[in-house]
């Protein structure tokens, strides 16, 4: 039987991405720019819901989203054709960000990577973090991925128009969102039909 050592590592390998996130908070706040996360897995329809999103507010204020892909511009096209400012991050083959673009908007909207895992242990420096729960992925994912619904200040269950065709208990699945994390506000949604719209 080989010899094996235990090394106790006691101090955060994250740290360095955290100061960074704390420094671009202060910038943001500073510039008065608001800065929001939105996460969730792939098809879930983050772009259809950021195309209504900034559809609602683009009169009020400036826009721009990163939209970071692993590959393809695919989503940063159709975000363009909104009118806002679109920009790219190609993350190379990972599955989370090292810089972010937020210069000359008062909204700035990463559409981060389409994963449940990664991207709820980077701190991007966001105001606040949002995630998409689509109807089809089913109620169950709070119990498998509970950090991703932890970090979050609101969930939008979407695709709330199909719920006749699954099975997907709404109510059970606020009620696990609740546990892991009593303050999040869960706001159900149709980025398709528009339903819920105004309350995000």
């Amino acid at each position: 039987m080989s010899e094996f050592k235990v090394i106790e590592i006691k101090k955060n390998i994250l740290e360095d991405n955290d100061r960074e996130a704390d420094v671009l908070r202060s910038e943001l706040k500073a510039d008065r720019t608001f800065l929001l996360n939105l996460m969730s897995s792939p098809g879930s329809g983050k772009t259809t819901t950021l195309v209504r999103t900034i559809g609602a507010l683009k009169d009020e204020m400036r826009i721009g989203v990163m939209e970071a892909d692993i590959d393809s511009d695919v989503d940063a096209d159709t975000i363009a054709q909104t009118g806002a400012k679109a920009i790219q991050i190609h993350t190379g083959g990972m599955c989370h960000l090292e810089s972010l673009e937020t210069k000359d908007v008062d909204l700035a909207i990463l559409e981060n990577v389409g994963n449940l895992v990664c991207p709820a242990e980077f701190d991007t420096g966001a105001v606040k973090n949002a995630m998409i729960l689509s109807v089809p992925e089913g109620d169950d994912k709070p119990l498998k991925y509970p950090l991703m619904f932890s970090i979050c200040d609101v969930l939008l269950i979407n695709k709330i128009d199909v719920l006749p065709y699954f099975d997907f208990d709404i109510e059970a699945c606020k009620e696990r969102v609740k546990k892991l994390n009593p303050n999040i506000q869960i706001i159900p949604i149709s980025s398709r039909t528009g339903e819920g719209m105004d309350a995000w």
